[in-house]
């Protein structure tokens, strides 16, 4: 496996008082930004609490089964029966589409993603498998069941403006981050210079069910047992890095924060072969890429 780098001294976590293993409310890292735990993965709502209903944006939509939780810290959060003015997707693994079919539906919501995401989205392709044989651990080992197939959200799915804006949210832009999939985005406010990383990098090694429970704040690179081109991912890091961000919030691990997170996302940038990339594993010499069509696969 690679040289996964823990960095707990140089990156603060935004909640250093969070016991992992009870953490099952919301937690606002800005004004209005807030994310929520489901397991292995977060979601994130943007908007002021209280927005009411259309006031507000869902960033991505958990695992299977976790409508209800979503639906309920939405209601905590943004009022009875509020409504978000859209979904936006990071992309479509597995752990970010569980209940996105649910939600869309339920609440009339439009789906942005990037264009080269949409396949997964609209039920024409799925995404590749998983690959066990990297990271070590437990949940890497598990890949091979993790579920690759589309989700299909209708006509309700759009793309993401061109000019990099994010519908709804005027503050805030889009970045094209591939590597994790063809199609990943992060999220940049530069107002405050919060960032939403998304997939592209995490603040706990996914690989390790361990470590998956426990949260500790530390920085690596994306899940390895879905990242599909090793190259591209490389320089999706490098890009947000030069971003200098003073908040950092993953879709896997804590929100860290200051002159220590960005210590550590640039030596995983400059480190990225030796700290983040697996020493072997089937999408190293075999890359997934859009432009030759190898990262659909048939549903």
């Amino acid at each position: 496996m690679a040289q996964q780098v823990p960095l707990p001294d140089e990156a603060s976590a935004l909640d250093p008082e969070l016991d992992a293993a009870r953490d099952d409310h919301t937690h606002e890292v800005a004004p209005d930004v807030a994310y929520r735990r489901l397991g292995i993965v977060n979601v994130v709502f943007l908007g002021p609490s209280g927005a009411g209903d259309r006031g507000w944006v869902l960033l991505d939509a958990g695992l299977t089964g976790t409508a209800p939780l979503i639906r309920a810290a939405a209601k905590a959060r943004f009022g009875e029966d509020a409504r978000p003015a859209a979904i936006v997707m990071t992309h479509g693994h597995f752990d970010h589409v569980g209940a996105l079919e649910t939600l869309a539906e339920e609440w009339d919501a439009p789906v942005f993603a990037h264009p080269l995401e949409h396949p997964y989205l609209n039920g024409t392709a799925a995404y590749p498998p998983g690959d066990p044989t990297v990271g070590g651990g437990m949940m890497a080992r598990l890949a091979r069941f993790y579920p690759t197939k589309p989700v299909d959200v209708g006509d309700r799915l759009q793309p993401l403006p061109e000019d990099g804006s994010v519908p709804f949210l005027h503050d805030w832009t889009w970045l094209h981050t591939p590597g994790h999939s063809v199609g990943h985005v992060a999220l940049w406010r530069d107002a405050d210079r919060v960032l939403i990383s998304g997939d592209a990098f995490c603040t706990t090694a996914q690989e390790s069910a361990y470590d998956v429970a426990v949260q500790e704040a530390e920085m690596h690179g994306p899940p390895m047992y879905f990242t599909v081109d090793w190259d591209a991912a490389e320089a999706s890091v490098a890009t947000l890095a030069a971003l200098e961000p003073e908040i950092a919030l993953s879709f896997h691990g804590r929100p860290m924060q200051g002159a220590g997170m960005r210590a550590a996302l640039h030596r995983l940038a400059t480190g990225f072969r030796d700290i983040a990339v697996p020493r072997e594993g089937r999408y190293l010499d075999d890359p997934r890429r859009a432009e030759d069509g190898s990262a659909y696969e048939k549903p």
